[in-house]
């Protein structure tokens, strides 16, 4: 017997407002203070991920790049939580073909000297 997920994976996550925002983000900065502060990400290779064949979120994993440095890899998942590696589609021709599903990286990280105190800081540099 399989079990369904509590949840549906498309209705994960919630607004949460900016002054709860900024205490969250302040009390990891204060506890990790040489972390990496952010992580951005364009809205095209979002929609890429969002637009492949039955995916319904995004999963981001903790990674460091070929020189080190940290970083997020990304990647599209399915209704069971399973990641979209690879999709089938229909050629042009007719023939059922299979894809590689997208696994990204290449965010830009702002390793700040600024703790989240107010609005300011949401602004990116």
């Amino acid at each position: 017997m399989q079990t369904k997920l509590s949840t549906k994976i498309e209705a994960i996550g919630e607004e949460i407002g900016l002054e709860l925002g900024t205490q969250m983000v302040k009390s990891y900065q204060q506890a990790n203070p040489s972390d990496v502060h952010s992580y951005l990400i364009g809205r095209n290779i979002i929609e890429q991920i969002l637009a492949q064949p039955g995916c319904v979120g995004i999963q981001f994993y903790n990674a460091y790049n070929e020189i080190g440095e940290k970083t997020l890899v990304y990647v599209g998942v399915d209704k069971n939580g399973k990641s979209i590696v690879t999709y089938s589609v229909v050629d042009e021709s007719g023939v059922l073909a299979v894809e590689k599903g997208i696994v990204a990286d290449r965010i830009r990280t702002k390793p700040s000297t600024q703790i989240a105190d107010d609005e300011e800081f949401w602004s990116f540099d």
